[in-house]
Order: structure tokens, then sequence, then C-alpha cells
């Protein structure tokens, strides 16, 4: 594989592994492993700026946001921490803030990292006013009605306990092992799907609907970061001894230390330590304590240089291997799964394990009757990592790979370069066809949002659904049949109709065509303008569109040259679905930003980003997702981050405010950003306005 198609196939594979995390609260891999993958496509991009992509997962943070909450923009963002993973990388951050600070001495506050869904709390006059979840960094979800549900959150505070007038304090909501072990042998019982760690389950009860169900689960928290405009002391550590004082749960485990010789004894005392705490952790969290400091020292482009996490190793037992089962799923890839003698890893009881494909199984040589070593990576996915060979039973046999479909019967075939099987029964095997349909709801495609995988589930089985086309045929009476779920049932009915004013490019990416992504799909729909066009594309034509190569043309070919897939495009189509670009994306609004690369950035009041790049398209501008000598000028809202407002100031780059930009394209006004007299005019209204901060300082926390 050269490095362009590795480019792609890391893009690819990374945002699958972020919607699994953000939005499923399903991943299958570890953060050690995610981050090594995000690392090498890092590295790789650098030695390839030609194949620069705004929508490459090195150039977003993972979002957990769920549209049956209102999102609330952070006041400060909620930036996350650099990840490492050995002691040398924690002396190479401990030497490199010794040089920050040109040498001055500086405490390091060790604190626990737990390992839930990260809350930020707003408290007025000492009474709880608004509970937030960290949403994409700049948005969360408000679920205040919930977070009042859990006891250990103070409603309000202590009286007298000399509290600031308005303050934010933020930390993590968790779900208790007892809790956790009692819920999920509940739904064993009950026969639905486990919760595969404590903070899948605490960020899913977090975001229920029913806060009396929240209250039920019995969810602790515990808070680390102190954020205000009269901050009590200079010190990280004090402020939170100070907010215990006020009524919040603080860990008694945070210790203050001064040399890198104490932070190694606190990493490894609390390595043993945490197997006896009763919520989840994966790591360790270190900050310079003096917010003086914090400061000085600022931050990256994405984490504070004043902080930084290390990562437990992944716990490690041995177990029998007792079978292998098989799950398939969305795309059709077939995955192994073993079966093992249950045994208790990273605080859970573990049962099952990932086997990935055909080709780890015979690297490992596994028969059935080994003993494995099961770790757990990250603490949460468990994985088979060797076999005691020494421990084989004599008549033990080897596993032998499933050569058709668990669910279906179909032969599997396995493509050129792929190393998974897969079930080539797209149109009727079960599992495929259900993960189609939840792709199809999906926010980012159809964006039907009062869908979810168990409503599609339970049509399917009823019969209401067979394919993407039967959720248009959906009736109220066919959901609410003689029950009293009208008010809903009009709800999903009134929903589904909405998605049809859906544009077309999001259409083709709903389409769930194997290998095309969002951006692949808008460059296909960009491109061709029709779906008559599209389905008609012979693979030469598939082949000019930028970015397309002939993995995704031969998959869009195979697509439409499905009668199935015909027959589901024409019944869209009969229904009133976008099949073409709107007439102002053909023509193009204006080319008032013909000539123009822009760069978005902060948080925006009269319309989102999304929209923001569209209209930027529109009128004939480039988005752009990194500042450069090239970059016309910045489109800037609220909260803009930090370091791209430095890098913009250093590099003479303008920044045009939210209503400057909307004259900019309706009015007369010329986009002539990049004459410094014009640059000067539209940028000073933002320069004068410095980001948000309190009266320490502080620009943002995780």
């Amino acid at each position: 594989m050269n490095e362009k198609d590795r480019i792609l196939y890391l893009r690819k594979t990374l945002h699958e592994h972020n919607y699994k995390y953000y939005v499923l609260n399903q991943p299958d891999i570890s953060d050690q492993e995610f981050d090594f993958l995000m690392h090498e496509l890092q590295d790789l991009e650098a030695r390839h700026p030609e194949l620069y992509d705004a929508n490459s997962p090195t150039l977003r943070v993972g979002s957990d946001l769920n549209q049956n909450f209102t999102q609330v923009a952070h006041k400060y963002p909620m930036l996350s921490l650099a990840n490492t993973y050995n002691e040398q990388d924690v002396a190479d951050w401990y030497d490199s803030v010794r040089r920050g600070l040109d040498g001055e001495d500086f405490e390091v506050c060790c604190e626990m990292k737990y390992d839930g869904l990260s809350i930020s709390l707003t408290y007025v006059d000492g009474k709880l006013v608004r509970g937030v979840t960290r949403g994409d960094g700049v948005h969360g979800d408000d679920v205040t009605a919930n977070v009042r549900t859990i006891r250990c959150i103070p409603l309000v505070l202590k009286e007298g306990s000399g509290y600031p007038h308005e303050f934010e304090i933020r930390g993590e909501i968790l779900m208790p092992w007892k809790v956790f072990e009692r819920l999920n042998a509940e739904r064993e019982a009950a026969e639905e799907p486990l919760f595969a760690n404590p903070r899948n389950a605490a960020s899913g009860t977090l975001k229920s609907q029913n806060s009396r169900l929240v209250a039920s689960r019995q969810l602790d928290s515990y808070l680390y970061y102190l954020l205000g405009d009269t901050l009590p002391s200079d010190g990280h550590y004090e402020n939170l001894q100070t907010a215990a004082s006020w009524g919040f749960k603080i860990s008694q485990g945070m210790k203050k230390v001064k040399t890198l010789q104490e932070i190694y004894d606190y990493i490894n005392y609390w390595d043993t330590e945490r197997k006896n705490l009763p919520v989840a952790t994966d790591g360790i969290v270190l900050k310079v304590n003096s917010l003086r400091q914090q400061r000085s020292l600022g931050y990256t482009a994405k984490s504070p240089r004043w902080a930084i996490a290390y990562k437990f190793k992944a716990e490690r037992a041995c177990t029998r291997l007792n079978e292998v089962s098989y799950q398939v799923g969305r795309t059709g890839a077939v995955t192994p799964v073993a079966n093992m003698d249950a045994v208790q890893l990273a605080g859970t009881v573990v049962k099952r394990a990932t086997l990935n494909n055909e080709d780890f199984i015979r690297n490992f040589d596994l028969h059935i009757g080994d003993y494995v070593y099961v770790e757990k990576g990250g603490e949460i996915i468990p994985k088979i990592v060797g076999v005691d060979i020494d421990r084989r039973p004599e008549d033990a046999q080897p596993v032998k790979f499933i050569d058709k479909c668990p669910e279906c019967g179909t032969p599997l075939v396995r493509y050129e370069g792929e190393a998974a099987h897969y079930c080539p029964n797209d149109t009727g095997c079960p599992p495929q066809i259900k993960g189609r349909i939840e792709h199809f709801i999906a926010r980012r495609a159809m964006n039907i949002d009062s869908l979810g995988p168990e409503t599609v589930d339970e049509y399917y089985r009823r019969g209401l659904v067979h394919n993407i086309a039967d959720l248009y045929t959906i009736k109220v009476q066919d959901i609410n049949g003689s029950g009293n779920r009208e008010r809903s049932a009009r709800k999903i009915v009134d929903g589904i109709a909405a998605s049809k004013q859906v544009p077309f490019e999001r259409v083709v990416f709903a389409l769930g065509i194997r290998f095309v992504g969002e951006t692949s799909a808008r460059l296909l729909a960009r491109h061709f303008k029709t779906m008559d066009a599209l389905q008609n594309a012979s693979m030469q034509q598939l082949m000019e569109v930028e970015g397309v190569g002939e993995v995704i043309a031969k998959s869009v070919i195979a697509y439409f040259h499905n009668p199935v897939n015909q027959d589901i495009v024409e019944r869209l189509r009969s229904y009133g679905l976008q099949m073409q670009l709107s007439e102002e994306q053909i023509t193009g609004a204006s080319d008032k930003l013909a000539g123009k690369s822009i760069v978005i950035s902060g948080v925006f009041a009269k319309h989102s980003r999304d929209e923001y790049k569209a209209l930027i398209e529109q009128h004939g501008g480039k988005n752009v997702g990194s500042i450069s000598g090239k970059t016309s000028f910045i489109l800037a809202g609220d909260n803009m981050g930090p370091s791209k407002l430095q890098k913009a100031e250093k590099l003479g780059i303008p920044l045009v405010n939210e209503d400057d930009f909307l004259d900019m394209i309706e009015g007369d006004v010329v986009a002539d950003t990049e004459n410094e007299a014009a640059a000067e005019d539209v940028a000073a209204p933002i320069q004068e306005e410095k980001p948000r901060a309190d009266a320490n300082g502080q620009l943002s926390l995780f």
C-alpha cells in the first residue's frame, strides 16, 4: 500500500472509530491503538500536504452530541489532554515544562484520571443552574435535569463557605463498578445488549430522556477543575480543596509533588491501588499547579502544555478459549469473537474478546481449548494477546474460519487488500440491512433523530422496514397500533418526512455505498450534480472526480448495478428525496469569495459551522482547516481558540466577524481582505475583543 492509499485508509478507519466511540458509545480499539493510528496519519499528512482534506480526523475533535438535548456553547472550550504511556514521555513533558518556565521552580498536581463522561457544572449564587456535557469541546448537551438526580452533586452549596457569585466546576460522571455489574446482569437476563464498560453505561444513562431512569442508576461524580473570575487561589490543588469545603466531591487521591521521582512513585502506587477503587480509572493526570505558570506555558492547537495524561498499561489475565462465534457488521464484515471462561479483568468479568480476522487467528495458531492471555486495551475492549502453548490439550483442534455468513448462509468473500471476510449479500443479510438503515438515519446523513438503533431493530422484527426506502411508507397507525404512543409515533413520522429536505450530497452519503464517506459523497454529488448522472457514470468518469480512486469507483458501479439498490433509489425519488443539487449549488450564489481560502473558527449565533462552509462554497470560496500564509481571512466567532488567534496575529491574517461576513456575501462589501487597509478595518472589531478569560487569565480547560 503506497502512502496516499495509507492516508485514505487511516482517515476512513479513524472516522469509523470516532463514530463508534463518540456516537455509538461502542469503541472496539483501545485509546493507545487509536493514538498510534492518529500519530501515523499526522506524520503522513505532514509529508503529503498536497493530500490536504478539511475533513481529516487529524483536524477534528470527536463529538458526543445528542440531538435530543439542547446544545449549549461552553464559556470556556473543553480541550483534550495529550496522552502518554511510559515514564520517558512523562520525563520529556516534565523537562519541557521546566524549559517553558525558564528554570523556575514549579509544583505538579497528580490526580486520578477517571473513566467517565466529562461534565461542566455552572453555579450562580451557590445554586446549580446548568450541567453540560463535553460535546465537541465547543458545544455540549444541556443535561441539567439529569445531573440534578445525581446525589453527590450539590444543588445548593453550603451557606457562608465563601464561594464566588458565579463559577464553573468540571469533572466526570461515573457509574460505580457494583452498579455497572448489576445493570449488565439485568440486561443479560432480559437478553438486551450489554454495556462494554462503565463509561458507556454512564454516558448512555446521562443522555436518557427519562430522569427517573437516571436517578435509579446511582451515578457518581468526581470534580477536578475550577474556573471563574474570582478564584480563591493561584494553586489548582488549593482551589479544589476549597471547593471540597463548599460541598463538592473531590478525589482524596490528589497529591502535590515537586520532583520527577515523586511523580513516578505516585504512578506506581495507583497502578495497583486503583483496582480497589469503586469506580473505573484509566490513568493519571499531571498538571502544573500554579495557574500563573499554566498561563505562561499556554496551549498547543488541541491541548494545554501544562498538563498531560499518563495512561495505565492494560491488565492481563489467562483463561480458557471454549469456542469462536461470528458477528456480521453493517458493511458485511465478519468478526470472529472468542468465548472464554469468565475471568476478572480491570474491574469487570470478561467472557468474550475480539479476534479481529482470520489472519489474527492464524498468527496466534489458536486452538479450541487453548489457554490464552487476555488484555483490556485502554481498560475497555478485551483482546487476546498471546497463547500458553505449554497448556494446550493434546486433542485441541485448530480454529477454522467459517466460509459462510452465520446470519444468511451466503458464501463469504475476501476482497484484495482487505483483512476481513465479507458477506456480499448486502441487500438480504439482516445485520447489514439494519446497519444500513441505522447509517441512513444518522445525524450526518438524513438526520432522522427521532429514530435509533433499538427502534430500527423493532421495526425490522415487526416487518415495518426491510430497507431504507420502507421508512417513508411508515404511518402513525403502523407504529402506534392500538396503543397509546400516538404522540411519539407522530414525532417519528414527522421526522422521516422532514428528512426529504436533506441536500442531495447527504442523500448520496446516506445510501451507504461501501467506501463512500462524507467527503467522497460530497465530491461525487457536486461533480455529477444529479442522481441519474451518478447512476450512469462509467469507471472512467468516476475516476475523473478528485479524491475518487479505483476502489471507490468500482464500489459505486457495483451499488448502482444491483437491481435491489436501483429499486430503492427509485422509490426514494418517488417519495420526494433530493436527487440533484439545488439550483444555487449548481450555479453558485455569487463569485464574491472567488479565490479566497477561508478558515472557520469559534462559535456562531446566526448559522452553524456547516452552514457557513456551504455559504463559502456557494459564493466561490474555499474552506480550509488550518491557518497558513495562504489563508485569505478567518471567519471568527466567539471562543476562537487561543492558538489560532496567536497564529493569525503572527501571520497577519485578518479576522472577519459573523455580521461582517454576511454583509460581505449578501451586500455590497467587497471581499478584499488581502488588502492591508481593508484587513485592518475588517479585523479590528474582533482583535479588540480578546479570547474570553477569567481574572486569572484562564482561557479554557478540558
